[in-house]
């Protein structure tokens, strides 16, 4: 009995709104349009907690990299997750989430984990651009160089990417009166996960000179993948998230996985409260849209198929024409012809 009532209470502190961390995103809708030069701007907008507000009034200079990294979330995560049931549409709702991200979800704890790699990307990439004033190219990196080529360049500075990302990202969560302690124990650690897939997704890249390309010296530097890389990544670990629940260990209380008899959670897991819809079908009070009309791949066997995203109701077939340009000629000096063509495709969609 006592169990049953301790998972009743956990759902019901779960069910508290979790993404007020995140609403940050929503400042695409009219952050774009403020020029970010007077700090009275951060109090206009009701998509920054408490918490973040106070840094943008503080470091409002960071505020253009903040809002591309809200779009740049929003987009990544529907490209990602473009031909899964859950198709990440609900992030264009911030700063007002639907449950499936409003509560302690698999898919809030992907959000949670792309926005908290993303803001210190952007962050870290306007710094090697020359577009904030409070930092530049990051130092060269410890790790000898090799004989055959020299650090320089002008790297990414991940460090402070880092440092003010997780400043602004962590923010809301680190105040012990701001939502329950599960869930920002959970957001922490998803938050976490985005920022070391994207320490990990470092790249050394190098230049070449020398007389002729003859690369008899090499310029190397350090710099982050695409974003869409490490998107990636996380996908990965979302599709692998481990259910948590917040319980005693020895004197103190922690996340542990919800089975009993599965591996402890490690520090590249995404972690997650509550389990979600299966998305199928229309669901409001899970935020689940469902799959009816959604495109599908007759051919795939992947989470894009017929089979996988009609959820087993069938499809229907229909033919699409298609008018391109082919036939292209490049004529001396200096224009293109092409002609138009058609051409019919079939194209599915669940019923």
């Amino acid at each position: 009995m006592k169990f049953h009532m301790d998972l009743f209470l956990l759902t019901f502190i779960v069910n508290a709104n979790c993404s007020a961390a995140i609403y940050w995103l929503g400042l695409t809708v009219n952050g774009s349009s403020l020029g970010w030069n007077q700090t009275n701007h951060c109090k206009l907008l009701d998509a920054l907690a408490h918490e973040q507000l106070q840094l943008c009034r503080r470091n409002i200079e960071l505020m253009h990299s903040i809002v591309h990294a809200a779009k740049m979330t929003k987009n990544t995560c529907q490209n990602t997750f473009g031909d899964m049931r859950w198709n990440c549409s609900s992030v264009e709702k911030a700063p007002r989430f639907t449950p499936d991200l409003a509560k302690g979800t698999r898919e809030s704890a992907f959000v949670f984990s792309l926005a908290a790699a993303v803001v210190s990307h952007s962050i870290a990439r306007a710094c090697s651009s020359g577009e904030l004033p409070s930092c530049s190219c990051a130092p060269a990196p410890a790790e000898q160089a090799g004989p055959e080529f020299k650090w320089g360049g002008c790297g990414d500075n991940l460090h402070y990417g880092l440092q003010m990302g997780s400043a602004f990202s962590d923010a809301p969560m680190r105040n012990s009166r701001s939502g329950s302690q599960p869930v920002r124990l959970m957001n922490l650690h998803n938050n976490a996960v985005g920022r070391q897939a994207l320490i990990d997704a470092q790249e050394t890249n190098c230049k070449c000179h020398g007389v002729s390309g003859s690369c008899s010296v090499k310029t190397c530097w350090k710099g982050l993948h695409d974003i869409n890389h490490i998107a990636m990544d996380l996908k990965s670990k979302y599709l692998s998230a481990t259910k948590v629940i917040h319980r005693h260990v020895g004197t103190r209380k922690q996340l542990v996985p919800r089975e009993l008899d599965f591996r402890p959670v490690r520090e590249s897991d995404l972690v997650y409260l509550i389990s979600s819809s299966d998305y199928c079908t229309y669901n409001e009070k899970h935020g689940s849209l469902g799959t009816q009309n959604r495109q599908c791949n007759k051919t795939s066997n992947d989470s894009g198929s017929c089979n996988i995203m009609c959820c087993g109701r069938g499809y229907n077939a229909f033919a699409e024409r298609i008018v391109e340009r082919c036939q292209c000629k490049y004529h001396w000096c200096c224009y293109v012809t092409c002609k138009r063509c058609e051409r019919t495709v079939e194209r599915y969609v669940c019923k």
